[in-house]
């Protein structure tokens, strides 16, 4: 968006440039506890005819039969509980008011929640009966039954979750299950075929084919379930739909390459792209789940411009073009600062593996862990340089952000007057008292006189307090306050696109 300013630092739990992607287009993670009536279809048939453009001559057969057996369906279901709602504040007065305030479930006020089901895939990766899936599958769920392809139902635990790649591990009892294994997702290539495997719209095991048609790809989907999201997607035109979430993407082998997580769409339903977490991140994260309970997520420590930055912010950053990703800052007692790395050097591979967008870049920190020894390669004023360190388990400070952070919401804010405060019932606060060209305006429905109380649940009570949460949220952040009109209502309105760092 012109005016916007994509800055990219490598956190690794890697903030990417981040930001809903609306459009012809929707990236959509379709698999949510919602439920779900298959939408009456046409099946034609289709076959190839002699002398027309002749079919793959690839044998997918072995492929599909040695990876079915082991991607499952998982359904699952929550039970009926009482959820406190807010009001829109932009819908305030407004006729439509009561319709979208439950269309959107924000009415003031607790309501009660019905039960809900729906369904997802999974794909067994040890014979003792743990499974891989998306987090976005059995978040919130209650109950979690898992029907294998030969037709029996086990109930499953959930063992952990990670937001931020929305991977999960659940886990059946048994032993002798069949399993598949990661196959090297840095080994993947442009045009290779492959098989998307699941159980989508309420059918039995559905094995498609396709190509890679990308790598490395970030929708920016995953802010929605975390301030910290790691996006580098495999992306393939293998029919994936609603149901096919957490399920397989093999390679001809039958060996899982990638868990399929998104599609693109303007139905919601295959009509483009489909979208898979690649194997490495998956195998690093599922080990990290079965061994710790949650992952652990490695900080490289350095600010990099985002390939969505236009022409306009690289001048106002002073990022330059060149080959590898452009450091913009360094944090202090980081791995990249430890490694020799410095403001102005492009980093150009990562353990051996050629980096050319911070994207990759992000992929290569984010299937590593805290303590883990790193060798980054990086060119300086055109000399070629190498360097070893050992990543960290926390972002670090940036000195070139602080400043930046509040400049870039596009907003003048001053501190709540103390008087102020007392009339409304709080203590003390931030006052938006007006609104430019920015974050805030681009990406929420925030109005002038808002008062912030809080960044990511940490309590703000002054201007310089407001920057130094939002310097230290990385590239996303939750804002919640008031309007002193109506102060007993409590407002949050989500920030992406803040620091990007990595």
């Amino acid at each position: 968006m012109k005016g916007k300013q994509f800055l990219t630092a490598v956190l690794v739990s890697a903030a990417t440039a981040i930001g809903s992607v609306w459009g012809y287009s929707q990236y959509q993670q379709y698999d949510q506890l919602t439920s779900y009536q298959p939408t009456p279809s046409i099946y034609k048939q289709a076959s190839y005819v002699e002398g027309t453009v002749a079919g793959p001559t690839v044998d997918f057969e072995k492929a599909a039969t040695k990876a079915a057996p082991a991607v499952v369906q998982i359904k699952v279901s929550t039970k009926p509980k009482q959820v406190a709602q807010q009001q829109r504040p932009d819908l305030q007065g407004s006729p439509f008011e009561d319709f979208f305030g439950d269309m959107f479930g924000q009415r003031g006020g607790s309501v009660p929640a019905p039960s809900r089901k729906g369904s997802g895939s999974g794909v067994l990766v040890s014979a003792d009966g743990y499974i891989v899936t998306n987090n976005h599958v059995v978040d919130e769920a209650d109950e979690v039954t898992v029907t294998l392809d030969n037709k029996k139902n086990f109930k499953a635990k959930v063992v952990g979750k990670d937001p931020s790649t929305d991977l999960a591990v659940i886990k059946i009892e048994g032993k002798g299950f069949p399993y598949l294994t990661f196959a090297n997702s840095d080994d993947v290539h442009l045009g290779q075929w492959v098989l998307a495997i699941g159980y989508p719209l309420g059918l039995e095991t559905t094995v498609t084919s396709g190509i890679v048609s990308a790598k490395s790809r970030s929708l920016g989907i995953n802010s929605r379930q975390s301030s910290a999201p790691v996006e580098a997607f495999i992306q393939t035109d293998a029919a994936v739909n609603p149901g096919n979430s957490g399920g397989a993407l093999v390679n001809t082998d039958g060996d899982v390459i990638g868990i399929n997580s998104a599609i693109a769409s303007p139905t919601g339903s295959y009509a483009g792209y489909a979208y898979a977490i690649p194997a490495n991140l998956v195998k690093k994260v599922v080990a990290d789940i079965v061994e710790y309970g949650s992952a652990r997520r490695a900080y490289l420590g350095v600010m990099f411009g985002s390939e969505q930055m236009s022409d306009e912010d690289k001048a106002k950053n002073n990022v330059k073009d060149g080959d590898g990703v452009f450091v913009m800052d360094v944090s202090k007692g980081s791995a990249a600062e430890q490694a020799g790395i410095q403001k102005g050097d492009f980093i150009t591979k990562v353990n051996g593996a050629e980096v050319s967008t911070g994207t990759q870049m992000v992929e290569k920190i984010a299937a590593q862990r805290p303590g883990d020894k790193i060798t980054l390669t990086y060119t300086r004023n055109g000399v070629e340089k190498t360097g070893t360190s050992t990543l960290k388990g926390e972002v670090g400070q940036y000195a070139s952000v602080k400043e930046q952070v509040v400049e870039k919401l596009g907003g003048a804010f001053e501190n709540l007057d103390k008087s102020k405060a007392a009339q409304i019932g709080i203590s003390s606060g931030v006052l938006l008292k007006s609104l430019g060209q920015g974050i805030l305006l681009e990406q929420t429905r925030i109005r002038e006189g808002f008062v912030i109380t809080k960044v990511n649940n940490q309590k703000v009570n002054s201007v310089d307090e407001l920057k130094a949460a939002l310097k230290n949220a990385g590239n996303n952040a939750i804002i919640t306050g008031v309007y002193p009109q109506q102060p007993q209502r409590e407002y949050q309105y989500a920030l992406n696109d803040l620091n990007s760092v990595e």
